[in-house]
């Protein structure tokens, strides 16, 4: 007898296809039969050791978050209820070209610090991989929920050339190439960017499309985050579009969205540009969060020279006042390429979290309100706050625009992403509320997306991106990754004044056919795995 009957299930299967009611029976850790309108029909009702009632509840393949940084979270907090309680069953991690492998002793440690304010400084997890397929091989020692992970090319970029702002040799190119190849050999998806953080925004289109070749020939994309969000966007946009297509290879674009003043009300020419490339062949797909302020570190808002060379020349260049002043200027008056070629607006930057525990009552204010507070001027406040907190510090950006998060999230080749940030004392909402928040809010609320829609957009579409051959759908033979929530009252919790909050009406998550949230409670289930590339 099987393991377990979900019993008059009105499934949601992830395609976009009408829901309809169903019994689903669970075995072995995949879907082995789908019964629908058993009852109705009089037919023989499949049976089980185990019958979950499910009527109210929608039934859907499980979440896939396609920009996650929970890189060392999965490791350091079993629990990991901040993504479980969401209906979320996988993560896509190595994100924004900055992550844990490949490295060498040298780079891990670089790269430790420059995204302290992500992971944190991980001196609580044993790093004890130096390779992309030993960091896999850590994960599958049991997660919360399952992980495929990118190959970050900053991080590439930091173990053949290092931090310097200059174009690689061909050397250099060819440990490059041969580093995303191993990376991808070893069950990568793809290859993350990160063009507005160092040393991965030194890399030239031509450096970036060779490496893009390689993702071509194993089947992955390339995930960037491109080099401006801002002033210049439609431009990275196309940008990117373009270098995709001379590599041949796959596109994915990271938190696609447009901010500041000078987009408000310009999405339709993002979608414009990508339907042109989609009706040319092109192969594209974009994710977006539910929100319209952004999260990133404060550090990420300096101007790419300053970066040059690393964190601790980040930190001595801060130190001389005739920098700093260079750094200041850039940042408020010409616009640095680091905040997006946007004069930073001291009163949009809100600081969601440091690491020295001394800072802590700049939290929840912006550096503006926080200089007011010191009656000093807000540069001499960030400049202070990036020092002592050694460039730790994470912020949210309220530069966002309604329209065009609507706008984007309706497109054809979108799929979500939270680009949760976990640490923090005031984290983005993003990271504990993104999926109900889609569901609850843009679904039930304001009727941007069908319930069907949505849910392709969270399981399907991004399953299918992935290339993988038996997640996203609730069909016979996939994976028993599902979620089942109350359609009448799933809604985030998180807010930005309460963001840990866990979301409301999803009573159920199973990983791998188990029960990783039962009754609105986490289990002690950790039965996730890397997720690797299918070959080709």
């Amino acid at each position: 007898m099987e393991e377990l009957v979900i019993r008059d299930a009105d499934v949601v299967d992830g395609s976009g296809a009408d829901s309809y009611r169903a019994d689903v029976v669970v075995d072995g850790g995949r879907i082995v039969a789908v019964v629908k309108e058993a009852a109705a029909a009089g037919c023989q009702r499949p049976r089980a050791r185990r019958e979950l009632d499910a009527e109210g509840l929608v039934l859907a393949p499980g979440f896939i978050d396609m920009h996650a940084h929970s890189d060392l979270a999965l490791l350091r907090d079993p629990d990991h209820s901040a993504k479980l309680a969401q209906g979320v069953t996988l993560e896509v991690l190595g994100q924004d070209g900055l992550s844990y492998a490949p490295v060498d002793d040298r780079t891990l440690e670089e790269v430790r610090r420059a995204i302290t304010g992500w992971n944190g400084y991980g001196d609580d997890v044993d790093l004890d991989w130096r390779t992309v397929g030993e960091y896999l091989d850590r994960l599958d020692r049991g997660i919360a929920v399952n992980a495929a992970y990118l190959v970050p090319q900053g991080t590439v970029r930091a173990l053949a050339v290092g931090w310097e702002d200059r174009p690689a040799t061909g050397r250099e190119l060819e440990r490059m190439r041969q580093l995303v190849a191993e990376g991808l050999e070893q069950g990568a998806v793809g290859l993350s960017s990160g063009l507005t953080y160092t040393p991965g925004m030194y890399a030239g289109d031509a450096e970036l499309t060779e490496l893009c070749r390689v993702v071509a020939a194993y089947g992955g994309y390339y995930c960037p985050h491109h080099r401006s969000y801002g002033a210049g966007a439609l431009e990275a946009y196309a940008e990117m579009v373009e270098l995709t297509r001379q590599a041949g290879c796959a596109l994915h674009l990271a938190h696609a969205t447009m901010n500041f003043g000078v987009n408000r009300g310009r999405a339709p020419e993002l979608l414009a540009l990508l339907d042109r490339a989609l009706d040319a062949g092109a192969d594209i797909t974009l994710d977006s969060y539910p929100y319209t302020p952004g999260c990133t570190t404060l550090a990420a808002l300096l101007p790419s020279w300053a970066g040059a060379g690393g964190p601790e020349r980040i930190l001595a260049r801060l130190g001389d006042p005739a920098t700093a002043g260079r750094i200041r200027h850039d940042l408020e008056v010409a616009g640095s390429d680091g905040c997006h070629g946007v004069p930073v607006e001291w009163d949009t930057i809100e600081i969601s979290g440091v690491t020295v525990p001394a800072l802590s009552d700049h939290v929840g204010r912006t550096v503006r309100e926080s200089a007011d507070a010191r009656g000093e001027d807000p540069w001499t406040t960030a400049r202070r706050l990036l020092v002592e907190d050694r460039l730790g510090t994470t912020i949210l950006q309220h530069v966002g625009h309604e329209d065009n998060v609507r706008a984007i999230m309706r497109h054809r080749a979108h799929t979500g992403g939270s680009d949760g940030i976990l640490r923090g004392a005031k984290p983005h909402p993003r990271a504990y509320g993104t999926f109900p928040r889609y569901l609850g809010h843009y679904v039930r609320e304001s009727g941007v997306l069908t319930l069907e829609e949505c849910v392709a957009h969270l399981t399907g579409r991004p399953a299918a991106r992935l290339r993988l051959p038996d997640r996203g759908l609730v069909r016979e033979g996939y994976r028993a990754d599902l979620v089942l929530f109350d359609p009448d009252t799933v809604a985030a919790g998180a807010t930005f004044a309460e963001p840990r909050v866990l979301p409301e009406g999803i009573p159920y998550v199973l990983v791998d056919g188990r029960f990783a949230m039962e009754d609105g409670r986490r289990t002690d289930v950790l039965a996730g795995r890397s997720v690797r590339r299918t070959p080709v």
